[in-house]
């Protein structure tokens, strides 16, 4: 099946590369240089994912990606961009991106996410199989459909990756995931270097859906091998 793909970038040697290795996994795209044509093609067309580079004329990336999660429809977004330090990462991530990669990127890599992020969309939206629309355990509520969270009937506000690893946990209830498994099922790669991402979002996740993030009663510690989501919460 062909995905449709909006790359904003205004770097046009790198807005030609990246277009021409979507084009060769079956993506149709299309390219904004800057954040304003960007919202305009956004708004006349669906997309399955947005490729977004950080630093753009006018408005950037972070206010593009936000404008882009206050809209109804979710899009995946993987954000670009040459500033590679943590803190960086970081506030892309918190402002709603569901991936970073960091410029010099490898192709195979950036091909690798493209499709990853497919994969995880069919599965969130349910095509891979039946699975239920909401999820309830103890005061958890999750909406799948509508990519809503309540705890105690009060709405909690997730990043687009935080509601993807809940969800995954919320789907499995009881089993252990090592922080590669969870690297490989839910961000869609393997690579030891990134653990410490899997940890700083467990800790976001609970700080916003536990009542005591220290003692969870959701998402719990396995010492030695990695988390496991309660049978039921306590």
């Amino acid at each position: 099946m062909s995905h449709s793909l909006l790359i904003v970038e205004d770097n046009a040697d790198i807005a030609r590369l990246v277009a021409f290795h979507a084009r060769d996994i079956g993506c149709n795209t299309d390219v904004a240089s800057d954040g304003r044509q960007a919202t305009q093609l956004f708004n006349g067309k669906h997309y399955d994912l947005v490729i977004l580079d950080l630093i753009l004329p006018g408005l950037d990336g972070l206010e593009v990606c936000r404008w882009v999660r206050a809209q109804p429809k979710y899009v995946p977004i993987l954000m670009l961009s040459s500033k590679s330090s943590e803190l960086d990462r970081v506030v892309g991530l918190e402002v709603g991106a569901d991936d970073y990669l960091t410029k010099p990127f490898s192709i195979p890599e950036l091909k690798a996410r493209i499709k990853a992020h497919f994969r995880r969309s069919a599965a969130v939206l349910g095509l891979t199989g039946a699975v239920p629309a909401r999820i309830c355990c103890g005061g958890l509520t999750i909406d799948i459909d509508k990519h809503r969270v309540m705890v105690d009937d009060q709405e909690i506000i997730l990043t687009a990756r935080e509601f993807d690893l809940l969800v995954h946990f919320a789907r499995h209830p009881g089993r252990v995931y090592s922080r590669i498994q969870l690297l490989e099922q839910v961000w869609g790669y393997q690579h030891e270097g990134y653990e410490h991402t899997v940890n700083a979002h467990i800790n976001r996740l609970r700080a916003k859906i536990e009542r005591n993030p220290n003692d969870p009663r959701y998402i719990l510690t396995v010492w030695g091998v990695g988390y496991r989501f309660c049978d039921v919460a306590q």
